[in-house]
């Protein structure tokens, strides 16, 4: 399922299910095929990504190290090669753009 989501001074940003339900996780709110988020709403969301974010690079800094049963093959696949921070990036700023603006952000499937 592909997600809309948009404000009024912004371009629309447009994700598909997996990262939409990942964001709602972190951001602690049910993910619904329709929804707003209002404006004093916005900086709690921004501040939980961006920690979010940041655990996620410190994470990939210091990887937990292999158990020895493990072999080469396993480790390298069971790396999570997908960024968060990357992923992210369109719909924080997003919801950064529309603070700033003082508009409440809305979405649809």
């Amino acid at each position: 399922m592909l997600y809309k989501f948009q404000c009024k001074k912004s371009a629309d940003v447009l994700m598909l299910e997996d990262l939409t339900s990942k964001i709602f996780a972190i951001i602690g709110r049910p993910l619904e095929p329709r929804g707003i988020f209002l404006l004093e709403q916005l900086p709690i969301a921004i501040a939980k990504l961006e920690a979010a974010i940041a655990e996620d690079i410190e994470r990939k800094k210091n990887p937990p190290e292999n158990t020895p049963s493990e072999s080469s093959e396993e480790s390298g696949h069971s790396i999570n090669h997908d960024r968060l921070g990357q992923r992210a990036y369109p719909f924080i700023s997003l919801l950064k753009e529309a603070l700033l603006n003082e508009e409440m952000v809305s979405w649809g499937a």
